[in-house]
């Protein structure tokens, strides 16, 4: 079935609002969409009421799903490639907040993996009346940005990005033996290359703990300084939820994070979310 659908940019440099999409329209509107993801980056695709099985097909458009998931559920379990995330505890009711704090940090996904993700998909599915806001950093703005000489200062430098740092500088606790064992520290480019694109983007956020061969002390004054810049607001997109909103966004080049800014001990936020795996970081 065909059916029209438009894309209208929501920033000047990022993310775009697509409208007249369907769930039985999906198939073949993927190359509008593809095209539309690969220029703006972040896709908020209204009124699109996708069941998990859509759901799924739609996202593996774009790749395998991750399946290495090291935070657990709130019940203890191990994640699913597809699942929900949720202000509910083990037993189905309404917690603060079971998950800790990492997700009001500034991150990218799985960026502690020798293959980063290349994108996540978020689908609402039932949220607070009012906020429960997720705001995204365009990284590559955020680089054109810097200062000529910064950028000559960084364009070769190598970060190290480690999940057990993220443990103990966000939720504040040792990280388990387990949890180091499955995840050993990374390295990356601080600046990467878009594999479609070619456009350079900073790669930084919550994981990013310090610099190959420099000082501890000069390499965390320069991830602060670069974390600073590129989170500024000129370069936010903060996204108010809709009933039926499903976001997609390119964690190659874009940061996110939500925000507390509703009673997460009254309302229900439940989101279901997926991941597709990414390449090795260039």
């Amino acid at each position: 079935m065909q059916c029209a659908i438009t894309v209208s940019p929501l920033t000047p440099t990022f993310g775009a609002e697509v409208l007249g999409l369907h769930p039985q329209t999906v198939s073949d509107s993927w190359p509008q969409l593809r095209d539309a993801f690969r220029t703006h980056r972040l896709l908020v695709l209204r009124d699109l009421p996708l069941d998990e099985m859509q759901f799924t097909l739609l996202a593996q458009r774009l790749g395998p799903l991750e399946g290495r998931y090291v935070m657990r559920r709130s019940d203890g379990k191990a994640s699913s490639p597809v699942h929900l995330i949720q202000n509910l505890d083990a037993d189905g009711r309404v917690a603060a907040n079971p998950y800790g704090n990492a997700n009001y940090f500034w991150h990218t996904d799985k960026q502690y993996h020798l293959q980063p993700s290349l994108a996540t998909l978020l689908q609402a599915m039932q949220i607070p009346p009012t906020g429960g806001t997720t705001e995204f950093a365009d990284m590559s703005a955020a680089y054109e940005a810097l200062a000529p000489a910064v950028r000559e200062r960084i364009r070769g430098l190598r970060a190290v990005y480690s999940y057990p740092h993220m443990l103990r500088t966000c939720l504040k606790r040792e990280p388990t033996a387990e949890e180091i064992e499955k995840t050993p520290p990374v390295d990356h480019p601080l600046v990467r290359t878009h594999p479609e694109t070619g456009r350079a983007s900073l790669f930084v956020g919550m994981y990013c703990c310090a610099i190959v061969g420099m000082p501890p002390q000069e390499s965390c004054a320069l991830l602060a300084q670069l974390q600073a810049h590129a989170t500024d607001r000129r370069f936010v997109y903060a996204h108010a939820w809709q009933p039926k909103d499903l976001l997609m966004w390119d964690n190659r080049c874009l940061l996110h994070r939500a925000v507390a800014d509703f009673d997460m001990a009254r309302y229900r936020r439940v989101m279901r979310r997926t991941v597709v795996q990414g390449e090795v970081p260039v």
